[in-house]
């Protein structure tokens, strides 16, 4: 008896196609007969001797996922072949994991394979992530406590949870299963990746970065790295409670906006950076014009006038591009209040400090850099690196009237993510951009579980821009700029 999303009898059937996870992968990148799976490196780190019960229990349990497996990768065969695959698009969520249950119960009839209740109910759902989802990864998308997930190879998968990584039990079967997944992401948003083309940028449903990298210039199967879209954007208050920075580092930063301040956000992978620029701009007034230029779009911003950008990279025949600067440029023809990019990474850095030179002021963007100081540095570079012939006092004269604000994100050695420094850039002494340091992040010690112990503190320094927080309405008192002895 077949339901409308099973196919007829008599019909011909589909090819798989990578919208349901089809079994062979569309990458052309020649694979070979799938070896049987070899053992999973053991997690790193000394492990405690096992008892001989614990033994025991572990190899039941390691063989009772490789027969789940075995059973998975049949049945999933099966599916492809009975389910109809056109009308997958308009069923119902309910009505297709039942589907996918009544196919599974009368294959493991024909099989003559018993499971019990839990069994049946894991299979099922990592059916329907094999049908609709991406498969294993599909649970790891799911956890609200994952921030980033990390796979190298089909059988080591690592988590970041809380700034720190840990290696999942989640695997894929082989690296088929892993091509295959990672060709059903790219081919739903028009990109591919091959041999000649081993690497790939994409943005997943929900919002989420994806980055790939295939064989063979991924020696030891494919790498995949996947930074997870947050929902629920955190706010000011919410970055105070968790510690990232202070109350009165709040209300400079609050003035530092609101008065139209050109504000750079420096720091490292993870660090942060899109999460502080997110909250920095919940200080913008709703009256402003906003255009967000990103190569993926992640920023969540709250205003009623916000014009989002997005870069694109070539097709397969290397033509269609959209650069960050050609979005950059733009954008100065669409009468924005102010431009936020999303990142600065290469020769868009000159119409950035261009458009906060020519009445753009409140801009904002974040670059990669370990340091005020050295923030400065990647600027030049990236001035140079875009061909500009100027010479290098020209190029620091330009930073200095363009840039007002640096604010150096980290994530510090147990997880946690503090912003560490905030500096201002106050003109040119001579040939040297001169910056002063308004608070840092004091570390103190370590705690013997591994915790940094530390505090925030005022350098004692008064802000360069105090009469402007003044004439804007902003009056900060003086005890904020007084260090904590």
């Amino acid at each position: 008896m077949f339901s409308r999303y099973r196919k007829s009898p008599d019909g011909p059937k589909p090819a798989p196609s990578a919208a349901v996870g089809a079994a062979t992968p569309s990458v052309t990148a020649p694979v070979a007969p799938a070896p049987a799976k070899p053992a999973a490196p053991p997690r790193p780190g000394p492990a405690a001797p096992r008892t001989g019960a614990e033994a025991i229990a572990s190899d039941k349990e390691k063989k009772r996922k490789e027969r789940l497996m075995e059973l998975k990768v049949e049945l999933h065969r099966r599916l492809l072949d009975d389910l109809n695959l056109a009308a997958l698009e308009t069923a119902s969520e309910s009505s297709l994991r039942s589907e996918i249950a009544a196919i599974c119960g009368e294959a493991l009839e024909e099989m003559s394979v018993v499971l019990n209740k839990d069994e049946r109910a894991i299979l099922n759902q990592e059916l329907y992530d094999e049908v609709m989802g991406l498969g294993p990864l599909e649970p790891l998308l799911k956890d609200e406590t994952i921030n980033d997930i990390l796979v190298n190879g089909p059988y080591r998968i690592f988590v970041e949870r809380s700034g720190k990584l840990e290696l999942t039990d989640t695997t894929f079967k082989d690296e088929r299963h892993l091509l295959r997944i990672i060709d059903k992401i790219v081919s739903a948003v028009g990109r591919r990746v091959d041999e000649s083309t081993p690497y790939v940028d994409a943005r997943l449903a929900d919002g989420s970065r994806f980055n790939a990298m295939v064989p063979p210039i991924a020696v030891d199967g494919s790498l995949v790295s996947i930074r997870k879209f947050k929902k629920d954007k955190l706010g000011i208050a919410d970055l105070v409670r968790f510690g990232a920075f202070t109350e009165e580092m709040a209300a400079y930063l609050q003035a530092a906006v609101a008065t139209r301040l050109n504000i750079i956000v420096s720091g490292g992978t993870g660090s942060g950076k899109t999460t502080t620029l997110n909250a920095l701009s919940s200080f913008i007034d709703n009256s402003e014009r906003i255009l967000t230029i990103e190569d993926t779009a992640e920023l969540q911003l709250q205003q009623a006038h916000v014009g989002r950008m997005e870069s694109r990279p070539p097709n397969v025949e290397g033509k269609g591009a959209v650069t960050q600067r050609d979005c950059l440029r733009n954008a100065l023809r669409m009468r924005p209040d102010r431009i936020i990019v999303g990142e600065t990474r290469g020769e868009e850095v000159i119409d950035m400090l261009q458009a906060m030179n020519t009445g753009h002021d409140g801009s904002m963007t974040t670059i990669h850099a370990n340091s005020a100081r050295d923030g400065i540095s990647r600027l030049e570079n990236m001035v140079a690196m875009a061909g500009i012939e100027m010479p290098i006092k020209a190029v620091r004269a330009q930073i200095a009237s363009a840039v007002n604000l640096i604010v150096q994100a980290s994530r510090l050695q147990d997880g946690s993510r503090r912003m560490v420094s905030i500096t201002e850039i106050t003109g040119m002494e001579g040939d040297v951009i001169s910056m002063q340091e308004i608070f840092r992040y004091e570390r103190l010690g370590v705690e013997p579980s591994g915790k940094i112990i530390g505090r925030f503190n005022a350098t004692g320094v008064r802000s360069h821009y105090s009469d402007r927080f003044r004439q804007w309405g902003y009056i900060l008192p003086a005890t904020i700029y007084d260090p904590i002895p």
